[in-house]
């Protein structure tokens, strides 16, 4: 008997990173990933995409990467190494790879401690409408 490897739907695999469906299938298009499709149209996603979206993740919720720099963090030698099956996610994490972002590539603190402040002055003229 031939063991089938585990599959998830669009809304597991958002609920496992802890992410919104939008945001796999933003991720989905801007790292050049595809799920495997039912003949309905329906999106399921192997192990491996786990963990290729948890790398994706990692860059850029705890790392500070912006798409761009998560896209630059992602290649070596041209290769694409989240559609080539290259790599996995501890090597994404190991030291070897642990070259910080540029600074233009990175989030700083200060800009969104600026933008959360320009959010709750946007939210309160709104009220006052």
């Amino acid at each position: 008997m031939k063991m089938q490897k585990k599959q998830f739907r669009i809304g597991e695999l958002a609920l496992s990173l802890g992410v919104k469906r939008f945001v796999v299938r933003f991720w989905e298009k801007e790292f050049n990933l595809s799920a495997h499709r039912s003949n309905g149209g329906q999106r399921f996603y192997s192990d491996k995409d786990l963990e290729r979206f948890h790398a994706i993740k990692k860059l850029l919720y705890e790392e500070g990467f912006t798409i761009a720099g998560a896209k630059k963090k992602l290649k070596i030698d041209g290769t694409k190494i989240l559609a080539s099956h290259k790599i996995s996610l501890e090597e994404v994490s190991a030291p070897q790879m642990k070259a910080q972002p540029e600074p233009s590539l990175r989030k700083k603190s200060t800009d969104h401690a600026k933008l959360s402040s320009i959010r709750q002055k946007l939210t309160a003229l709104k009220q006052s409408l």
